[in-house]
């Protein structure tokens, strides 16, 4: 993968997200965009915030919303993720004081989706790449997202990710086999904290236990 942004550029967005969900949480408010945003970061682009929670050596996802498709400047998505995924992830209560130097933040910026064109759904496992592609999977008013990064941590194959993503859409596990189940992919450029408040690097590994 050709890398669009800059260790800097994912130091500064990761920094902002941190801020932001302190700020959500503590003052009850989101940061204005900094005036030192780069110009690069200012561009239309999707994104999500990941939040994971460490305790005694454990790993559990605590928040996880973004904007999927380039529709608001990324240092902008990025504030309005982060505080979506500090409070207002439906599978999750708030992200309370306490529990904030607990919180890692990992950031996803993501490419445009692009539909996968096939004709038979079998060629599905042949174009779909696990570790590179995130995928949406679409169904009427159904319709579910998962990040490149998920099927790695959870070591699934390129079926098992088909069928967590129609899962995440609310549909049957087998809908990727219907041929009005439509999908898109992405690729990702991702950011995160080694640990709580800690050093900020590009594609980081948090242990799953």
């Amino acid at each position: 993968m050709v890398y669009t942004f800059s260790d800097e550029d994912g130091i500064f967005l990761v920094k902002l997200a941190r801020r932001t969900v302190d700020d959500v949480v503590k003052i009850k408010q989101k940061p204005e965009t900094p005036e030192d945003t780069p110009d690069r970061l200012r561009n239309k682009s999707g994104v999500f915030v990941t939040l994971n929670s460490i305790l005694d050596n454990r790993v559990s996802l605590r928040g996880c919303i973004g904007r999927p498709y380039p529709t608001s400047p990324l240092v902008e998505a990025t504030i309005d993720s982060a505080v979506d995924s500090t409070v207002n992830d439906p599978r999750f209560p708030a992200i309370t004081q306490k529990e904030l130097d607990s919180i890692i933040v990992d950031l996803s910026v993501l490419t445009p989706p692009k539909k996968i064109e096939y004709t038979k759904p079998e060629e599905l496992l042949e174009l779909i790449k696990v570790g590179r592609d995130g995928l949406i999977a679409s169904r009427g008013v159904f319709r579910g997202l998962l990040l490149p990064q998920v099927p790695v941590d959870w070591k699934w194959d390129t079926k098992e990710f088909l069928e967590h993503t129609c899962n995440k859409a609310g549909l049957p596990v087998d809908a990727w086999k219907d041929p009005e189940t439509e999908f898109m992919s992405f690729q990702a450029e991702i950011f995160g904290e080694e640990k709580p408040r800690g050093n900020i690097v590009r594609n980081p590994r948090h242990q799953r236990k």
